[in-house]
C-alpha cells in the first residue's frame, strides 16, 4: 500500500473486490467521508459505483486499468514521479483486482487510512511484485551482491542459521481385540448306582411268634437309586490385559550444512597509467 502524505492520497491494492469494499466500509465507520473514498475494480465498474465516489482522476485511472496500462501508469506516476516505485505499483495494480484510494486532509488522517486498509487486507506491494515477476531497478539492485553509491562500495554478508524444531509422527502402536473361541473339555466323576438283589434260600425251623405276626399278605419294596452327572458352567476372570504408554527421551544430534557469505578485502596497489603517445620506440 502507498501513502503519499505530500499529496494526501492513500492507495490500497486488494486481491478481491470484497476486501476492497470491506476496507471502504471500515473507512466510513472510522469517520472518513465517502466523497473522499474511491473503490475501483479492474474488471468491473461496479466497484466504482458501489460507493458515492467523487469521479476523480483516481477513479478514472482505475476504471481504465483493465483497458490500458497507460492510464494506471500515469496515475501512479502522478503520485511517485517517473521512478521505479510508480512502475512497481502499476505492475501490482494490473495484476490485482481492486484498488481503494483515500484523499486525506492531513498526515495523521493519511496514517489512519493506511492502518485501516492494512488491517482490511491491503497487499504488500513489494511481496506481490516479486510473486508476479516484477523486475525493477530497485529490486534488481537489492538482489545484487554489491552496490555502490557515490563511490562507496558495500557487500552484503548473509549467514544461514540452523533452526531445529520437533514434530510428532506415529511410529507404531498396539490394539486390543477380544473374541470368543470354543474348545472341548472333559472331566472325570465317580458315580454310584444301587441294584436290588434277590437271595432265596431254603430253611427248615419251627415258626416263631414273629413269624406268625408276618404270616399275612403284604408287599415288601426295595428301591434302587443311581447318581447322574450334572453339568454347570461358571464364568471367572482369569486374566486382565491393559494397554498403556510410557514416555522415554533420547538426545539426537542433527548434522546439517549452513552457508555464509565471506567477504575478502584485497588491497589494491598503485597502478602506473601511461599515455601510449609518450612512449618511445
Amino acid at each position: 500500500m502507498n501513502q503519499n502524505t505530500m499529496n494526501q492520497t492513500v492507495v490500497g491494492i486488494f486481491d478481491t473486490a470484497t476486501h476492497a469494499q470491506q476496507a471502504a466500509q471500515q473507512l466510513k465507520a472510522a469517520g472518513f467521508s465517502l466523497d473522499d473514498v474511491d473503490t475501483i475494480s479492474r474488471d468491473s465498474k461496479q466497484g466504482s459505483n458501489y460507493y458515492n465516489n467523487t469521479g476523480t482522476t483516481t477513479e478514472a485511472a482505475g476504471d481504465a486499468a483493465g483497458r490500458t496500462g497507460d492510464s494506471i501508469g500515469n496515475f501512479f506516476s502522478n503520485l511517485f514521479g517517473d521512478d521505479d516505485d510508480a512502475n512497481r505499483y502499476s505492475h501490482v495494480a494490473r495484476n490485482s483486482h481492486s484498488m481503494v484510494t483515500v484523499h486525506c486532509k492531513s498526515a495523521d488522517h493519511a496514517h489512519k487510512a493506511a492502518e485501516i486498509m492494512d488491517n482490511a487486507g491491503a497487499l504488500d506491494v513489494n511481496e506481490k511484485a516479486q510473486q508476479t515477476g516484477y523486475k525493477g531497478n530497485a529490486m534488481a539492485a537489492g538482489n545484487a551482491a554489491a552496490t555502490t553509491n557515490d563511490g562507496v562500495a558495500s557487500a552484503k554478508v548473509i549467514e544461514e542459521k540452523l533452526q531445529v524444531g520437533k514434530r510428532v509422527e506415529q511410529t507404531g502402536g498396539a490394539r486390543l481385540r477380544s473374541r470368543i473361541v470354543e474348545r472341548p473339555v472333559e472331566a472325570s466323576v465317580r458315580l454310584r448306582e444301587e441294584h436290588v438283589s434277590v437271595d432265596r434260600k431254603a430253611v427248615n425251623r419251627p415258626a416263631t411268634e414273629a413269624d406268625f405276626d408276618a404270616f399275612k399278605e403284604g408287599n415288601v419294596e426295595v428301591t434302587e437309586r443311581a447318581e447322574r452327572a450334572v453339568v454347570g458352567k461358571e464364568a471367572r476372570v482369569v486374566e486382565e490385559v491393559t494397554l498403556g504408554k510410557k514416555v522415554t527421551e533420547h538426545e539426537e544430534k542433527i548434522r546439517e550444512t549452513v552457508r555464509k557469505t565471506e567477504v575478502d578485502v584485497e588491497q589494491l596497489g598503485t597502478k602506473d597509467v601511461r599515455n601510449d603517445q609518450n612512449r618511445t620506440k
